[in-house]
């Protein structure tokens, strides 16, 4: 059964439960699990947009362009967007996938002061996240916020944001536990102590979709923490962990801020086009296996992510000479999203720094991003 409306298309349209309130969104309400409604989220139920670098107009139920004036009508193109990056990453899993969290301190040791701690947490079924803890300061202190600290591509996985190895400049959540946060750096699925091999049967379509859910379990063993003002958390990562940064918190509304270093630039613009890179199971193969390759064929780009978060405030860190991202494309991305923070009110929520290095978190950026979370999780 095939239903269609302009650039709407819903196939097997009985089976699912479709869902309009802010626009479009991809539904699974008549399917019989989870798992099969991550092999089904090719079937789309969101209008396609061709023209991913103009913010300026969502597509309606017949296909008709509307003029964006305010947040709610942003939030139906917004809409579209998370369900169109939905085909590619495969489904948010559902609440009902959560299984309690069952923390476990595997070993403390006390670094300049400050608790680390190594801990293991249930983030579903059959997957147990190791993960270091961060926790400054004593015993019946005021809540502290927090910063979700994501390891860029390294073998060592969370020993670098940790200061365990690896990059100094990549240190952030020891540096940031400096500063008096309480801070976590888990393994990415694959890397350091997470054996993890993206089996076809897992019901993910991507190993991205896989990482956003144990982040956002990750949130949650945050909010739980005695430690840890629940309202006040962050997100911070490099390369990989820039990415992954951002495909998390436009999925998880309880991050309030959140820093990418050396993580995006336009499809267009990554490696001209060419986004075989994008497409192993690690991240999302499905860019390979429907949309060949193509950035004119990806149903979603970052400009549209980076829009995707307004209000909340967002430091695109972008080295003038990254080869992996080019810095022209995250220029674009900045450009093209900021109408939409001033449709919110609040331009200065969208920030950009430019640092003059290569693909790495030199000292200066360090401090601009740094800064950049005080003063949103701090007030400082």
């Amino acid at each position: 059964m095939m239903a269609a409306a302009g650039n709407l298309v819903v196939r097997n349209a009985a089976r699912w439960a479709v869902v309009v309130a802010a626009g479009w969104m991809v539904a699974v309400g008549g399917l019989p699990g989870w798992e099969n409604a991550g092999r089904a989220v090719a079937q789309e139920v969101a209008p396609r947009y061709a023209e991913h670098q103009d913010l300026s107009y969502y597509l309606d139920a017949q296909g008709q362009k509307v003029a964006i004036k305010t947040p709610a009508d942003w939030a139906k193109r917004r809409a579209h967007v998370l369900a169109q990056m939905q085909t590619v990453m495969g489904q948010v899993p559902p609440a009902t996938r959560r299984v309690p969290l069952d923390m476990k301190v595997l070993e403390e040791v006390t670094v300049e002061g400050i608790r680390r701690r190594k801990i293991s947490y249930q983030t579903e079924p059959a997957t147990r996240v190791q993960a270091y803890l961060f926790l400054p300061g004593g015993e019946g202190e005021a809540k502290r916020p927090a910063v979700l600290c994501l390891h860029q591509t390294i073998a060592i996985g969370k020993q670098e944001p940790a200061g365990m190895g690896g990059n100094p400049n990549l240190h952030y959540a020891l540096h940031l536990a400096q500063r008096g946060y309480v801070t976590l750096a888990p393994d990415y699925p694959s890397f350091g102590e997470y054996q993890y091999t993206f089996p076809a049967d897992s019901g993910y379509l991507s190993g991205s979709m896989k990482a956003i859910w144990d982040n956002m379990r990750a949130v949650a063993l945050l909010q739980s923490l005695p430690q840890v003002d629940g309202e006040r958390i962050g997100c911070i990562g490099h390369s990989l962990g820039g990415h992954n940064t951002m495909f998390t918190a436009v999925f998880e509304p309880r991050i309030k801020a959140l820093v990418s270093n050396c993580g995006f630039t336009r499809f267009h613009k990554y490696y001209n086009g060419a986004l075989m890179g994008w497409t192993s199971d690690r991240y999302m193969p499905r860019i390979r296996t429907v949309h060949h390759n193509s950035p004119d064929e990806v149903p979603f780009d970052f400009t549209e992510i980076v829009a995707a978060f307004a209000p909340r405030p967002f430091l695109a860190s972008a080295p003038v000479r990254d080869s992996n991202f080019e810095v022209s494309g995250v220029k674009d991305c900045i450009a093209v999203a900021r109408p939409i923070y001033e449709l919110h009110g609040v331009a200065g929520n969208l920030q950009a720094n430019y640092p003059e290095s290569e693909h790495d978190f030199p000292a200066d950026a360090r401090d601009v991003a740094y800064r950049f979370l005080d003063q949103h999780l701090k007030g400082k």
